[in-house]
């Protein structure tokens, strides 16, 4: 595959500290677009995203899903022949190396892989960057994923790559905790090729919204472990 036509989009709530360094870190010579959803933020995460050259997108609706869907919608919502290839999430609070990304595209332009997840557990974390409960958490659902469907994964991490054609096909609709989950259990019930790669993992900036509270935790761990048993 020919170096494929790329965009990228982050998911923000309150990420003023960190956007512009995420923005700043991303290959330029990769990507055709970074597009920003700002989900009902109450800092200058849109400021620092716009002036950084990114295309930010306000999703008021407040979920993790939901602004991810605002950036599909965004995109989708262009001509056809001005669509991507591939799209690439990775989170807005700079705990990804957004450098990494040529290293995440490179199953799918060299082995027509469909979804390539980054993978937190087979690459070099930083200390404390993963509460133990996140990852219990993703030891559980990638062990359920495997059991129900037959893929294996081992990490939900945030930062990953899928061809845009792929994405549209598997009708992501969870609007909050479960997009992670979801996206890779309809990758498995679509039968798409699948592979995982290493990246580094660092502590975010800031106090995370999931992980940083009990009530977050709780949440967040009820929704995946329900999405999964919900599309089976």
């Amino acid at each position: 595959m020919a170096k494929p036509i790329i965009d990228v989009i982050i998911p923000a709530y309150n990420e003023e500290e960190s956007i512009g360094l995420v923005v700043a870190d991303i290959p330029k010579d990769w990507v055709r677009e970074v597009v920003v959803c700002n989900n009902a933020s109450t800092d200058q995460t849109k400021a620092v995203a716009e002036a950084g050259g990114a295309t930010v997108l306000d999703q008021p609706k407040k979920g993790y899903g939901s602004a991810c869907l605002k950036g599909i919608e965004y995109i989708k919502s262009k001509p056809e022949e001005e669509q991507p290839d591939v799209i690439v999430f990775l989170d807005g609070d700079y705990s990804d190396h957004p450098e990494e990304l040529p290293h995440l595209l490179q199953p799918i332009m060299e082995n027509d892989v469909d979804l390539v997840i980054g993978s937190r557990a087979l690459g070099r974390m930083e200390s404390g960057a993963m509460m133990p409960q996140q990852v219990f958490g993703n030891w559980l659902a990638t062990n359920l994923i495997r059991l129900f469907y037959g893929y294996h994964f081992t990490d939900l991490g945030p930062f990953r790559a899928i061809k845009w054609k792929q994405l549209l096909a598997i009708n992501m609709v969870d609007p909050d905790f479960g997009w992670t989950v979801e996206m890779q259990v309809k990758a498995a019930k679509f039968k798409l090729k699948c592979t995982e790669v290493p990246v580094t993992y660092r502590r975010r900036v800031g106090v995370s919204k999931v992980s940083g509270t009990i009530r977050g935790t709780i949440l967040a761990g009820h929704k995946i472990l329900w999405t999964i048993f919900k599309l089976l």
